[in-house]
C-alpha cells in the first residue's frame, strides 16, 4: 500500500504542469521565448525576447521615450526659413521719390497692391509683369520687384508684407477646444504654440496623446512629454497635421497579486512598484519574487538598442512581427529578491496598455497536486502527513 501510494505521487509529480493554474510559471515564459517555432518551421506563438531590467536598460528605455519626435522626424535645433507659397496673400507697397511717376501722384508717393499667388507660383505686378513668388522669402521677392522697377520708376523702393499664409497652414483636430486650420507665422512655431491657437487641449496632459503626421511619417507622444522635455516640442512645417487624442491610460495586472484588474493611471507618471501596489501588491504566499514580468509592444529603435541589431534581425527572421503601430513585442523581467530592484523599479515607467504579470511560485503547483491527490485517499497536506498515512 505504501509503495503504491508513493508510486501515485511519483506519477503525479510528472504531470504537475497539467494542474489548474493562474497563468504560466516564470520558467514557462522563458521557455516560450525560446520555442516559438515548431519542428516543421511553423510559428506556434508570438515571437518575443526577454530582457532583464537593470539600471542600464531602464535608463536606455527612459532616455528614448523623451526623444521620439526628434528621432522620428530628424529634427534638431534648426528651422526651415519661411517662404512664400501658392495661395498666399501679399500686400506690396511701391514708393517713388518723384511726384509724377508710375506709382506716385502729387497727393501720394506710394501705391499699395493686394495680390494672391496663383497656382503657378506667380502674380502680376504693373509695369513689371509676372513675378515668381513661390519659394522665395519676402526679401527675395522685394529685391526681384525692385530690380525690375529701377529703370522704369523714379528712385523706387518696395515693401512686402504677408497678409495671409494659406500655404503655411497646419491642421489641429481631435481633443482640443477649438479644432482649426491654423496658419503658421513667419516666426517658427512649435506644437504647443499651435495647439494653444486651437484653444488648448480638452483633457489632462497625462491622458492626452499628440500625433504629428508629416510627409508620410507619424509620431505619437503624451502631451506631458512635450511639457517635460522641450526638445520634443518640435517646430512645425507647412502641411503638418496634429491630432490630439484623449485616452485615459490604463495597465493590466495579472497573476499572483491580490487583485487581477485593469487600472487607470490617474497621474502623470507611474513606475512598476506603484503599479503593483495599486493592484494590492504581490501575494506573499504564492508569488515568485524572481518572476515579475512586463509585457509590452515597444518602439523598434528601443528593441534594437536593447537586443543588438544581430539579435533583433534573428528574431524578425524567426517570425517576430510588429503591431499596427510598428512596435515589436518584448518582455521585461524583474528579480524582486534583489534589493537593487526596488530602486530600478522606481525608474522603470509603466506605459499605457502594459501587462504586468506576477508569476506564481513553483511550490504552489506541488501544494495543489498534493491536495488533489490526497483528497480521495485521505492524504494530509505536507510531506510528514503523507508518509504517516501510508505507513
Amino acid at each position: 500500500m505504501k509503495k503504491a501510494g508513493f508510486l501515485m505521487i511519483g506519477l503525479g509529480l510528472t504531470s504537475c504542469n497539467n494542474l489548474p493554474g493562474d497563468g504560466p510559471l516564470a520558467s514557462d515564459v522563458v521557455e516560450q521565448s525560446r520555442q516559438s517555432i515548431n519542428q516543421t518551421g511553423q510559428r506556434q506563438n508570438v515571437v518575443f525576447d526577454i530582457v532583464d531590467i537593470d539600471v542600464n536598460s531602464a535608463t536606455l528605455i527612459s532616455a528614448f521615450d523623451g526623444k521620439l519626435l526628434q528621432s522620428r522626424f530628424g529634427i534638431g535645433g534648426s528651422v526651415k526659413r519661411p517662404v512664400i507659397g501658392i495661395g498666399d496673400q501679399l500686400k506690396i507697397t511701391i514708393f517713388e521719390a518723384g511726384s509724377d511717376g508710375l506709382f506716385s501722384t502729387g497727393d501720394s508717393k506710394q501705391t499699395t497692391l493686394d495680390i494672391v499667388v496663383q497656382p503657378d507660383g506667380k502674380a502680376a505686378i504693373p509695369y513689371v509683369g509676372l513675378v515668381t513668388f513661390a519659394g522665395k522669402t519676402l526679401e527675395q521677392a522685394r529685391q526681384t520687384i525692385l530690380a525690375s522697377l529701377k529703370s522704369k520708376a523714379v528712385e523706387p523702393d518696395v515693401i512686402i508684407n504677408s497678409a495671409a499664409t494659406a500655404s503655411r497652414n497646419v491642421t489641429v483636430s481631435g481633443a482640443v477646444n477649438s479644432p482649426a486650420v491654423v496658419p503658421l507665422n513667419l516666426v517658427a512655431e512649435t506644437i504647443m504654440e499651435v495647439i494653444a491657437k486651437a484653444g488648448g487641449p480638452s483633457a489632462q496632459p497625462y491622458e492626452s496623446y499628440v500625433t504629428l503626421t508629416r510627409q508620410g511619417k507619424t509620431g505619437t507622444v503624451l502631451l506631458k512629454t512635450l511639457l517635460q522635455n522641450p526638445r520634443e516640442n518640435v517646430y512645425l512645417q507647412p502641411g503638418d497635421q496634429i491630432f490630439v487624442t484623449r485616452e485615459p491610460r490604463t495597465f493590466t495586472v495579472l497573476g499572483s497579486v491580490k487583485s487581477n484588474s485593469r487600472i487607470e493611471f490617474g497621474a502623470n507618471d507611474l513606475n512598476l512598484l506603484e503599479a503593483v501596489a495599486l493592484a494590492g501588491g504581490g501575494s506573499a504566499d504564492t508569488s515568485d519574487m524572481k518572476g515579475y514580468f512586463v509585457f509590452r509592444y515597444e518602439e523598434p529603435d528601443i528593441v534594437m538598442d536593447l537586443l543588438g541589431a544581430q539579435r533583433f534581425n534573428q528574431l524578425v527572421g524567426r517570425g517576430m512581427r510588429p503591431d499596427k503601430l510598428g512596435r515589436y513585442p518584448i518582455v521585461y523581467r524583474f528579480d524582486m529578491t534583489k534589493a537593487g530592484s526596488m530602486l530600478t523599479g522606481q525608474n522603470f515607467d509603466i506605459k499605457a496598455r502594459d501587462v504586468i504579470y506576477a508569476s506564481r511560485h513553483p511550490s504552489v503547483d506541488f501544494t495543489r497536486f498534493v491536495t488533489i491527490v490526497g483528497q480521495p485517499i485521505g492524504i494530509v497536506s505536507g510531506g510528514a502527513g503523507v508518509y504517516k498515512n501510508f505507513k
